[in-house]
Parts: C-alpha cells; structure tokens; sequence
C-alpha cells in the first residue's frame, strides 16, 4: 500500500494522497475519506475564480488566532448545505479530520495540478461559514459559503504570502434582500467544553471559549428575534456587503431597517467595551452604505447597559434599542422619521 505522511509543506497530488488514505480524486474540493475518518479540501483560487470563489485564503486573524477562508461548492445558484459543503460542516460533530491543500502549480507538459499540504485544520465551532454573495460561472450573482477554518488543536499551518486573501480591486456595496442568516452552531455532542477551555494555545481553535461561544450565539439569536419583531410591524429588513478597495475580504452590517432608514449593530453583552465596538462599526459602515438621507444609527444590545454608556450613545445620536423580560423591545424607532 502506497504510504505518505502529511507534513505541512508537502507537495504532492490527489492521486498519491487517495491512494494512501482513500477518497476520490475528481470529486471536487471537499473529499470524504470515511476509511480514514477524514475530509479532504482541495483550495485553487486561482481556478475558482470563474466560478465566484473569490474567498479562499488566509483572512485576517481575529481574537481567536489565524484564520482560513474556503469558499464552499456549487458553481451555479445559492450555494446548499448538501454534499460536500454538509461534508464539511458535519466534521464539528463527527470526529472526522479536516486537511487542507491549496493548488502549487501544474506538472510541466500535462495538465496535473500540484498539491501543497497546508496542514490539518478545524471548522471554527462558534461561526463555522458566512454566507456572502459572489457571481456564479454563469455570472449572475449568488450566495455562497466562505468556511472559517482555523489550526487544529496543535497544528501550525504551513501558509505563505501568497495564501492571503486578495485584495479588492475596487470599492463596491452589494445590497441583499434581507440580512443574512447566521450559520447553525451543530451540537459539539463529540467535544467536551471542558477540554476547550483547557487550552490557551493562540494558534489553535481550542482558545474559542464556551464563554465566547454563548456571547456569538446570543448575537445571533437576538438579531433573528429582532429581524422577526420588525418584520411582524411591516418593516423591510436588509443588509450590505462591503468590500473595500486594496483590503482582503468583505464585512457586512448586522441588519438595515429600510422601513425607518435605520442601520442596527447587535452585540451579544452589554459592556462598554462591546458597545464601543458597535459605535465604531456603525460609523464605517455609513461611510459606505448608499441610503435615503436621515439615516439612523442604533445598537442593538440583549440588555441595558450602564447609565454611563448611555449617555455615551446619547453622546454620539445613536438610539439604544434593548430586549425586555418579556422578549419585547424597548426603544425601537419604528417611525420613518426622527
């Protein structure tokens, strides 16, 4: 039986990684090796631009360490959560490990693409893949996954220069119909929090503490909630997708009352350090956004904060909008007007 070690910076092919450890060779960018309990992802950017994936490489690094971006597959229409891109997300839950390469050229005379192993990696356990927009091979606009992938617990990947996201060419703002859903968290049935928390290491996902984990997903729910609560009152919800000329990637407002004209940011906790998160969020995003005049800014937040950040806000003509007891909300805008 052929045998290869995968070591961070091996280059090498398809065939010789299925010949040792299973898995198709031509089956697309996300490979299952259920013989070996692994899934194999294959990143050419160069390739994958023609049909919009335009995300793949290493992002910026956030608090919780370095950070690679994959974009998912389907090359026509909204890209599913079927086949290998479920492949993929079900590795949070299944044991299954994740090992990436990215394209190292093509055999002189043929057209066989070169592999470099990158090293193993992990699907981020607290947002495992936005959805963004990025035209199809049939250039008509769709939503596709970016996977976050992070080191694996003890892993260091073998990334270059070249592995960054590229660069925006241009400034541009892609209005969506409605804010985008935020990925379901699968249950970590397999993963102990214990185990997380244990783990400090700045490279590795093991540093995503269960307590971060609670405040996203709070983020996340108190968004939907909010979204359904101005809907209920006849809103039209919206977002942005904004990526800016000679930075790497996109970001995107938490959500756009095109209704009132009021642009919210949600966070998951009440703290002035979040808080001014938010202020500052919501700032850069106006510079960008094209809306009616009078637009408005708010901060969404699960709670009240304290008098001082109140008036931090009040400060700087940003309304407070807070979830009550009762699941209501306090302080909304609904009104078209100021």
């Amino acid at each position: 039986m052929t045998t290869l070690d995968l070591v961070p910076g091996l280059i090498t092919t398809r065939e010789k990684v299925a010949a040792t450890y299973g898995g198709s060779v031509y089956s697309g960018g996300i490979v299952p090796a259920p013989n070996s309990r692994m899934v194999f992802v294959y990143s050419d950017p160069e390739a994958g631009l023609k049909h919009g994936y335009t995300f793949d490489g290493v992002a910026e690094d956030d608090e919780f360490g370095p950070l690679y971006l994959y974009t998912g597959a389907g090359a026509v229409g909204d890209q599913q959560m079927v086949r290998g891109n479920k492949v993929l997300l079900d590795t949070l839950t299944n044991g299954y490990e994740v090992h990436l390469f990215v394209s190292n050229g093509r055999v002189k005379g043929r057209k066989l693409v070169m592999q470099r192993y990158v090293g193993r990696v992990v699907v981020d356990p607290v947002q495992p893949y936005m959805e963004r927009q990025a035209p199809g091979s049939d250039e008509k606009m769709r939503t596709v996954f970016a996977f976050r992938l992070r080191p694996a617990e003890g892993a260091t990947l073998a990334v270059t220069d070249a592995d960054a996201v590229p660069p925006a060419t241009k400034t541009t703002v892609v209005e969506l119909p409605k804010k985008p859903k935020e990925p379901t968290i699968p249950a970590q049935t397999g993963v102990k929090d214990k185990k997380v928390e244990q783990h400090s290491t700045p490279q590795t996902v093991a540093n995503i503490e269960g307590g971060s984990r609670t405040v996203l997903r709070r983020e996340g729910e108190l968004c939907t909630a909010f979204e359904a609560y101005l809907t209920a009152a006849g809103h039209v919800c919206k977002s942005f997708q904004i990526t800016v000329a000679g930075e790497p990637g996109t970001f995107t407002p938490d959500l756009y009352d095109a209704t009132a004209n009021v642009l919210y940011e949600a966070k998951g906790l009440a703290t002035r350090n979040h808080v001014r998160m938010a202020i500052g969020q919501l700032l850069d995003y106006r510079r960008h956004i094209e809306v009616p005049d009078g637009l408005r800014l708010a901060v969404l937040l699960p709670e009240e904060p304290t008098a001082d950040v109140r008036a931090l806000l009040e400060t700087e003509a940003i309304t407070l909008v807070t979830q009550t007891a009762d699941g209501e909300f306090a302080g909304v805008p609904l009104s078209t007007t100021a």
